[in-house]
Formats: structure tokens, C-alpha cells, sequence
């Protein structure tokens, strides 16, 4: 990936389109925001996979991300906690449970960061 500066941030521009990047809001998606992002949208996507391939139906996954941030430092974040809504998923919370492990073993992003950043996650069945 390559970035280019411009007046309030940088820019990428991948298959997708152009992403504008910023540490101020009004201009651009924020480095924190980004990487929330990326954690939170892995997880989800790897708990579809995990749940289709164990044949588990559901609806629909939301996830929310709560993020905790080092006031005392660089606004680092320290952790990261993860709530998944499974709506219309008829089974039970031990397969949940276990569907959470290979998930978590499986993100690409929860592992890069792992040793760095407290991951946490929880379910509601819906």
C-alpha cells in the first residue's frame, strides 16, 4: 500500500476506491478507528465462516466494538472487547463458545495484535 499526504492527513487508494485518513475526524477515518475496524470486521467474518462450515444457521451477526484507550500515554489501545448479537441462530451457547475459539485462533487481525491488546469478546443469541 502506498499513502500520499494531502493538507489535513493521507490518502490510499485501494481496489475499492480512495481512503482518506486522519487524525482528525472532519477529514478522514481516524488510525484508531481503522484498526477497531479492521479487528472487529475480521472477527465478524471469520464467525461467519466458522458457523457456516459447522452448518450452525443464523440471520444476521452484529458486532460492537468497546474500546479502552491509554489516557496517559499515546492514546494507545489497550483492549478491545467484542459483542456479537447472533440474531435467528437456533443452537446452543457451548457451540457459541467454542465457534468464539476458532474464530479468535483464525482472525488474521486478533492475532497481529494480540500480544499487544487485551481482546475480549462476549454473545447474545437473539
Amino acid at each position: 500500500m502506498e499513502f500520499t499526504m494531502k493538507e489535513n492527513g493521507f490518502e490510499t487508494t485501494v481496489e475499492y476506491g480512495s481512503l482518506q485518513i486522519s487524525g482528525n475526524a472532519e477529514y478522514g477515518f481516524r488510525p484508531y478507528q481503522l484498526l477497531v475496524s479492521s479487528i472487529a470486521v475480521c472477527s465478524g467474518g471469520v464467525l461467519r465462516k466458522v458457523l457456516e462450515k459447522k452448518r450452525i444457521p443464523y440471520e444476521d451477526i452484529h458486532v460492537r466494538a468497546d474500546i479502552t484507550r491509554n489516557p496517559k500515554g499515546a492514546q494507545e489501545i489497550e483492549a478491545i472487547h467484542m459483542h456479537f448479537t447472533i440474531s435467528g441462530c437456533d443452537t446452543t451457547e457451548q457451540k457459541i463458545e467454542k465457534s468464539l475459539e476458532v474464530t479468535r485462533k483464525n482472525c488474521s487481525m486478533v492475532q497481529s495484535v494480540k500480544d499487544s491488546i487485551n481482546i475480549t469478546e462476549s454473545f447474545e443469541l437473539k
